[in-house]
């Protein structure tokens, strides 16, 4: 309080009288005073919330309201503010009860001329009072900071000797620093060889904003204009003390918001060079005085010493583990990773492929070219096959032009060989220092668990597959005759399979659906046919698997698509009265997220039918994503296509789901309809999916419906459609166009 604020004084008075010669008697000893009067234990309450009086003037005795019960309001409401009794009737034994329960003084309203001085003397005692608060909260702030601080440097050092990972000491570090250690944020952005800053670790929930900094400095760190480039630039430590005031500080209104009122940036020095910066912000003004900058200095170079350590060790396991020249892993490293996947394949039930490259003609290349192209041709190989596999912890080099490559959780050679014949690493020559450089290669291949079991026999038995194609030329052989042979088919039928996606030779047969009650033709499945080189008609169970594994599925789903919708077209442009087409997808096409955008693009122009074109999805595939395949559904049903669930009841619909799909028509199993006449369980399951249909008010297809006892049991059940041979086979467009024309 200056000396030119009043004194607030609350007057606990019944009397306004008195009250009134109180407040002369302190004006006419020169003190400025603004006073409110209460009278009641409400006023009195309300007086010490709104008023906040600097001194209580209080009788002792009042009719409705007793000083004492005043004084307890007081001390538990405002305790640090003086209480004086000011009272005609107090006598010395209730004087020393007050004096005890917490009052400053008493006044006798007798001796009036005593009050001035009273007043003056407590507001002073309650200044010097308010005074030793402040320096004692401000010495046990100061030494429980330092006790922090001492903590965190005694954990930190902990840490350093356990930890022997980088993240994992900074993610420690900024643990310990927010809690023990009491600063609203730690993070610690590291810099890499090249310069480029990254965020290490931090305890801010999202560092997005912060990464906008980060960003700008790694696009120019000698323009970057931040706190943080500029401690980085100069490897200097750097305060600010009050963040709310300093303009170094963006968006400062909105940190000191959040609790943040000091910043500290400390340097990260290894080698002598700067490798990042420790961020630290305290949430009091002030708070990096020398001493904590001095521990904060200590634990910072602690952490230096400790990442210097760090380097120093990686880069002798990095030595003995890794291949100086390409930097992939060598042969000790490579074997206990292709042991770790064959465990883990074993546990999964599924098989890893090791692939030994062999380069051909490599000598020739040193021999020609010198050895420092040759170096460069090998990193340029390493390279080649590390974006192959897609991880440098699945690629090896074994020796001076020798590789190995894993392939884990693969379920089949054709995998393999698919991979290969894919990627086909050495097709294009190599450019070295702006020449190009051909290079060939051979490859042995053995596969786990039928090669062996552990990674010795799995490495002899590609080795002795190496051999074999270097004596007899091949580019890749298989450990195991019987598979070259299989593979060697797989790869040719995925050949002209491509060749006829290509060319459109893929073309549709139709098996018509039926209504049970009429036996008129309401609808027709699109099917998948190829003719394969000798004139003969592929199954699709050989090559279906095949377009999805090559993903040549997603162009033949186009030209299926395209092909009903062209058939539609032309059946109804020419009178007949063609029923709408229903086509298959495959689970690939409807997870792919384009899925929406490639029906639209196949069918081009439609009307409010979609085309005539229907879509088939299998109850399983739906419920991979449910969300998602809702949402596509929705999209095709907006187009004018009608959803098909095919195979239902073989999958695990949720019925809450199921009433929320935009289906149409759900399609009985086969599977179902064949056991239906002689087993009741069969039945009992057809007959719950028709009900339940009905129910959801959608359609209901019997699938494989082969005999005439299978066709009345449906018609009875009140299914309403049925497909399979008992009416037609898949059969040519030609075929059907003569029975839409009974139509």
């Amino acid at each position: 309080m200056s000396a030119a604020e009043p004194i607030k004084v609350l007057l606990t008075e019944d009397v306004a009288a008195d009250a009134e010669l109180e407040v002369r008697e302190l004006k006419r000893a020169g003190l400025r005073v603004a006073h409110r009067i209460a009278d009641t234990e409400t006023t009195f309450l309300a007086a010490l919330r709104e008023f906040a009086p600097d001194v209580i003037l209080s009788d002792f005795s009042m009719p409705a309201f007793d000083g004492m019960a005043a004084l307890a309001l007081a001390r538990e409401h405002s305790p640090h503010t003086p209480f004086i009794f000011v009272s005609g009737t107090i006598g010395e034994e209730y004087a020393i009860r007050a004096l005890k329960n917490g009052a400053t003084d008493y006044v006798l309203k007798t001796n009036l001329v005593r009050l001035p001085a009273a007043v003056e003397r407590a507001l002073a005692e309650a200044r010097e009072r308010s005074e030793r608060r402040r320096v004692e909260l401000e010495q046990r702030t100061r030494i429980e900071r330092m006790s922090r601080m001492r903590e965190l440097l005694g954990m930190l050092n902990a840490a350093i000797v356990r930890v022997r990972e980088r993240k994992a000491l900074f993610t420690e570090f900024c643990r310990m620093a927010v809690s023990p250690g009491g600063f609203v944020l730690a993070r610690v952005v590291e810099l890499d060889r090249d310069g480029k800053a990254r965020i290490a670790a931090t305890t801010e929930s999202d560092p997005a904003l912060y990464q906008t900094m980060i960003d700008d400095y790694n696009r120019d760190p000698r323009a970057a204009g931040s706190l943080l480039a500029e401690s980085m630039r100069s490897g200097q430590m750097l305060v600010v003390n009050d963040m709310a005031s300093d303009v170094r500080v963006p968006n400062r209104a909105a940190l000191t918001r959040e609790g943040n009122y000091s910043l500290a940036l400390l340097p990260l020095k290894v080698d002598g060079r700067t490798a990042g910066a420790v961020t630290l912000r305290a949430r009091e003004a002030a708070f990096f005085d020398q001493d904590e900058l001095r521990l904060l200095s200590e634990m910072v170079a602690n952490i230096s010493f400790a990442l210097e350590l760090m380097e120093k060790q990686e880069r002798i396991s990095y030595l003995a583990l890794y291949d100086s020249l390409t930097g992939l892993p060598n042969r000790t490293l490579f074997q206990d990773r292709l042991t770790q996947a064959i465990t883990a394949a074993r546990e999964g039930k599924l098989k890893v492929a090791l692939l030994l490259v062999d380069l051909e003609r490599f000598k020739a290349i040193n021999d020609a070219l010198g050895q420092g192209v040759g170096d460069r041709v090998l990193q340029a190989v390493a390279q080649r096959l590390r974006d192959a596999v897609g991880d440098i912890n699945r690629v090896g080099r074994l020796g001076s032009n020798l590789y190995a490559a894993m392939l884990p959780g693969i379920e089949s050679a054709e995998e393999v060989a698919r991979g290969i014949e894919h990627t086909a690493i050495f097709a294009k020559p190599l450019d070295i220092d702006g020449r190009e450089v051909s290079v060939s290669a051979k490859t042995g291949i053995a596969i786990s668990p039928d090669d062996g079991a552990e990674a010795d026999a799995l490495f002899r038995n590609a080795e002795a597959a190496l051999k074999r194609a270097k004596e007899t030329g091949e580019r890749y052989l298989f450990y195991a005759p019987q598979i070259n042979a299989r593979v060697s088919e797989q790869v040719e039928l995925e050949h002209r399979l491509r060749r006829a996606v290509e060319r459109g030779e893929l073309f549709l047969h139709y098996q018509p659906k039926l209504d049970l009650l009429s036996r008129r033709v309401v609808g027709l499945e699109a099917l998948m046919r190829w003719t394969g080189p000798e004139g003969v008609l592929v199954s699709p169970a050989k090559f279906v698997p095949v377009l999805e594994q090559t993903g040549l599925i997603f162009e033949a789903g186009q030209q299926v698509l395209a092909a009903a919708k062209r058939a539609y077209v032309d059946w109804r442009s020419r009178g007949l009265n063609a029923p709408r087409i229903a086509v298959n997808v495959s689970a690939l096409q409807l997870r792919r997220r384009g899925f929406v955008d490639d029906v639209r693009a196949a069918l081009g122009a439609v009307g409010d039918d979609g085309g005539g074109v229907d879509l088939e999805v299998t109850e399983s595939l739906l419920m991979s994503d449910v969300d998602e395949s809702i949402r596509k559904l929705r999209a095709m049903r907006d187009l004018g296509l009608r959803i098909a669930l095919d195979d239902f009841g073989t999958g695990y619909s949720s019925l809450a789901y199921l009433s929320k799909l935009p289906v149409d028509t759900l399609k009985v199993d086969r599977s179902f309809v064949h056991g239906m006449t002689a087993n009741p369980d069969d039945t009992s399951i057809v007959s719950t999916i028709i009900s339940l249909a009905q129910a959801l008010r959608l359609k209901v297809v019997a699938e494989g419906v082969e005999t005439e006892q299978q066709a009345q049991l449906l018609r009875l059940l009140r299914c309403d459609q049925a497909q399979g041979y008992l009416f037609s086979p898949p059969v040519a467009a030609e075929r059907i166009e003569a029975q839409l024309k009974t139509l």
